[in-house]
């Protein structure tokens, strides 16, 4: 049994990989409306991936009923292991892992699927932080094959064992990495949108024009701003903030006053119907 903390578009991909995977998942979250708009958004994926002949009616119906939600993380408790996918905040990780470690067994694994967050300052408050491991997806987490497993300072060999299985059972590839700032991608990634963001705010072409050139130049298959609004430019932004934060204020990584306001704004891209595209109008 897997456990899902947060049922966002990152919580419930990940739900949906799982699930497609064979196993029972235990998808939660604490507001009940998130939960009834994932189930409702992967009755939708599953409907449409059986009318393109991807997946067969009874398939998809089977999966979907791997698939249970919970609103008490005591529901959580036979699980084996749990991946949690909630906001990027240290210390809620750090509270949802010590709240889980008194309801779960000794031998369950914590994984976090953080971006940017230190794996080992994440277990440093659990009584048992040789159970806890990074393990990192990115969205869309059904489509994209890269799982990025970090073991903590403290991690044992046999939970880095169990992670890297385990997205290997899932259809993933996965790739352990080291306890850094950003990881691999998230730290390769910080120039791909703050060079472009820079660009923006210097005037030297609108976010479209930058989007274009690096599609049609660079061979990418979106734009870095189309990209933020893809991912959530409160994630990225807070992405990039732990990165420069963690790397002592390195000033390449210094985030972007433009993308601040964005979030400041409410405009967070497609989530919120509005980012640096207005969805609303079907504006590409």
């Amino acid at each position: 049994m897997i456990g899902i903390i947060g049922s966002g578009t990152m919580g419930s991909g990940i739900a949906q990989v799982a699930a497609q995977s064979g196993f029972d998942v235990i998808l939660y979250d604490v507001e009940s409306a998130m939960l009834a708009r994932a189930i409702s958004n992967l009755t939708s994926t599953f409907n449409k991936l059986v009318e393109k002949g991807k997946l067969k009616q009874e398939e998809a119906e089977a999966t979907l009923a791997r698939i249970t939600t919970a609103t008490s993380l005591n529901d959580l408790a036979g699980c084996d292991f749990i991946i949690e996918a909630a906001p990027e905040k240290l210390d809620l990780k750090q509270s949802l892992f010590s709240n889980l470690e008194s309801l779960i067994s000794d031998q369950a694994i914590l994984a976090t699927n953080t971006s940017t967050l230190s794996v080992t300052q994440i277990a440093s408050g659990c009584k048992r932080p040789q159970n806890v491991v990074g393990m990192h997806f990115f969205n869309p987490a059904p489509l994209l094959p890269l799982v990025e497993v970090i073991a903590a300072a403290v991690t044992a060999d046999a939970v880095v064992t169990a992670t890297l299985d385990l997205a290997k059972h899932m259809g993933k590839t996965a790739v352990q990495v080291k306890d850094v700032p950003g990881f691999i991608v998230n730290r390769v990634a910080r120039p791909f949108y703050l060079e472009a963001l820079r660009l923006l705010e210097e005037g030297v072409a609108d976010h479209a024009t930058l989007d274009k050139l690096i599609r049609d130049g660079g061979g990418f298959r979106m734009g870095p701003f189309e990209l933020m609004d893809l991912i959530g430019l409160d994630i990225n932004y807070a992405a990039s903030l732990s990165v420069y934060e963690s790397y002592f204020y390195e000033p390449r990584y210094r985030p972007s006053l433009a993308q601040q306001r964005m979030v400041e704004s409410g405009r967070l891209g497609r989530k919120t119907g509005r980012g640096w595209y207005d969805y609303n109008k079907n504006e590409q």
